[in-house]
């Protein structure tokens, strides 16, 4: 199996939001392995209209409008997008005060713009192979979060658990909501979900609504597929075999028994639990859950670095920072390794960040994120990308690209970075002591930052636990959670063995 990378939920300007979708669909296909665009569709039990709600209806029903008049150039669009290299599905969303927001993602480019009342009715009535997937299911009941009591696997085999909303694993997860939508409730959590015997896979989506797909550090799924086909990825997603990731791209194999993350296993009183990590920054902890109980932690203190004579290490340049609100910063960066070699490029992009649009006029928007964020160039010698970055939008929340290179050598194998015309050279043992930083001019300054090397022992790790079957129990769950030092997760789906 092959792990790819995507983004099922995010909006550009087709309904309300910024930037064209021939754009959202070009960046995507920069970055992502596969993707749906998801245009607003529908709210069956909005808000009665009144002076006070009179605004937030007919900003809703404008959007809904635009997309039903332009469904079939929509359609269209999305269905030439999809190829061998990248991959698309035909997706839009229903918005639900009863039953939660879904979307509905269909591999078939004939998937109808229908309304209905659920989204078991619109799966039922698609009359085409379709999946919904619930979003931001944080909130309130009644308030757009989810309702586990009218939850249905059958239609919804995927929960999206991680956004630009927040994460809504436990009442104690990382990312609370602070959208005005309202606060976290843990009623409304996956884990509450898991606790009824529920089955479902997890993904992480961003959300984003400026025509950026899997824009970085606002949520991004990963799909473990055959081949990168809409085929392959479908039956993926109807197999459960996902997992979500706040932003890194933390590669995640879990099995119970041999049998991949998603599966629902006859009874078996021993389980053999495997699992293999590979981080993008030094591990802080991974934790094995057993019925959501702990029952094997590896903390990153633990992972100290090894002497060694060579092995693999990760290289994380970052660039950004400044003070251009408005006007994208173009960066040039190359990096060249002497006695060493490449094996591998991580892209960490953004495009401008944008979660509720003010307005339904998007006019002059359509190149909001018209930023051509790109791996140039990789060789066993060398790697060179650009970026557009702008002014982080506060001290909490950045703006900043990077790329992360996996560099094989030794402790002197020597790595050249250019950053617009900046050149500086160190050693992998210079590294592995300290990053570096600089600016491009005197004052609020654009600037980079080649951050401290991390040797494989750091971000790769594996791992087993043998258990038995639990008493009294119908059915027992396992699944893993891994986070880095630096704030990001990966949030592995279970398998479920029967007793």
């Amino acid at each position: 199996m092959q792990v790819y990378w995507g983004d099922l939920h995010n909006h550009c300007d087709i309904t309300y939001g910024y930037g064209s979708q021939a754009n959202a669909l070009a960046r995507a296909a920069d970055h992502l392995d596969f993707c749906a665009i998801t245009g607003h569709a529908m709210w069956p039990d909005i808000v009665e209209r009144n002076e006070e709600t009179a605004f937030i209806i007919d900003f809703h029903q404008e959007g809904f409008k635009k997309l039903r008049d332009h469904w079939d150039e929509v359609r269209r669009e999305i269905a030439a997008a999809n190829g061998p290299d990248f991959v698309t599905f035909q997706a839009y969303e229903m918005h639900s005060g009863q039953y939660g927001d879904h979307h509905i993602v269909s591999p078939d480019d004939q998937l109808p713009l229908i309304y209905r009342n659920s989204p078991g009715e619109l799966k039922r009535d698609a009359g085409v192979p379709a999946i919904t997937i619930v979003h931001h299911i944080g909130y309130p009941p009644s308030y757009r979060g989810i309702d586990w009591d009218l939850f249905d696997e059958r239609v919804t085999p995927l929960v999206e658990v991680c956004s630009k909303h927040g994460c809504a694993m436990s009442e104690t997860a990382p990312f609370p909501y602070y959208h005005d939508m309202g606060p976290r409730d843990s009623r409304n959590t996956v884990y509450e979900g898991l606790k009824r015997g529920l089955h479902f896979g997890f993904v992480g989506s961003t959300d984003h609504h400026a025509g950026y797909p899997g824009s970085y550090g606002d949520g991004k799924l990963a799909a473990l597929a055959e081949a990168k086909t809409r085929e392959s990825i479908w039956e993926a997603f109807l197999n459960r075999r996902t997992y979500a990731v706040t932003g890194d791209r933390i590669r995640c194999n879990f099995t119970v028994n041999g049998a991949l993350m998603g599966s629902i296993l006859p009874p078996s009183k021993k389980r053999e639990i495997c699992w293999n990590v590979e981080a993008c920054y030094p591990i802080n902890k991974i934790v094995l859950y057993r019925n959501l109980k702990p029952v094997q932690v590896v903390c990153g203190e633990s992972l100290l670095p090894l002497s060694q004579k060579s092995g693999k290490y990760k290289l994380r340049i970052e660039t950004g920072w400044g003070n251009n609100e408005e006007e994208a910063y173009e960066w040039q960066c190359s990096v060249q390794v002497t006695d060493g070699k490449i094996i591998g490029a991580e892209p960490c992009f953004r495009g401008r960040s944008v979660l509720s649009p003010k307005d339904t006029d998007t006019s002059g928007r359509d190149k909001v994120n018209d930023l051509p964020n790109r791996i140039l160039s990789l060789t066993p010698d060398s790697c060179s990308w650009q970026c557009f970055t702008f002014k982080n939008m506060t001290t909490l929340h950045p703006q900043t690209c990077a790329v992360i290179l996996e560099v094989e050598g030794d402790p002197s194998t020597q790595v050249s970075v250019d950053i617009n015309g900046r050149r500086e050279t160190r050693t992998i043992a210079q590294l592995l002591e300290a990053g570096y930083a600089g600016e491009m001019k005197k004052w609020h300054s654009q600037a980079f930052k080649v951050h401290t090397a991390v040797p494989a022992c750091r971000y790769q790790v594996s791992g087993s636990f043998s258990d038995t079957a639990g008493e009294g129990q119908k059915e027992d769950f396992y699944h893993l959670e891994v986070s880095q030092l630096n704030g990001h997760w990966a949030f592995v789906t279970p398998v479920w063995v029967k007793c």
